[in-house]
């Protein structure tokens, strides 16, 4: 019996194919849960505009990633479990009736891969 080119190369293929599979392993993460406070506003606006604009979901991300970020290098967001309460406070005598805004108890799960788990020691497997 003879087999076409195309029979024969997805033989090999096959063949190849499991000779290099190998084990393969689950990565396994740590987490850690942070709670920190953004910061406020740069400009003084309406109470309603102030905290429309501290609860923005860019400002939320954008602080997220700076918490995990703060805990050393690997650590990233895995999910934003509460989004806080919006704090305000009072501008100067120039803003008079203005406020600036931030976010306090934001509540963020942060990870990171776990050393060893993916072959990142030699010689481990």
């Amino acid at each position: 019996m003879k087999l076409s080119f195309t029979a024969r190369l997805s033989v090999w293929v096959l063949l190849g194919g499991a000779f290099f599979v190998s084990e393969t392993q689950a990565t396994e993460y740590i987490y850690r849960d942070l709670m920190a406070n953004t910061l406020p506003s740069a400009g003084c606006a309406a109470e309603t505009e102030a905290v429309a604009h501290a609860s923005k979901a860019f400002n939320l991300n954008k602080y997220s990633k700076k918490f995990c970020q703060s805990q050393g290098y690997g650590w990233h967001v895995d999910e934003i479990k509460d989004t806080g309460k919006p704090v305000c406070q009072d501008c100067n005598n120039a803003n008079a009736g203005k406020k600036q805004c931030h976010l306090e108890d934001v509540v963020v799960k942060c990870k990171r891969i776990k050393p060893g788990s993916v072959g990142m020691l030699p010689g481990k497997s």
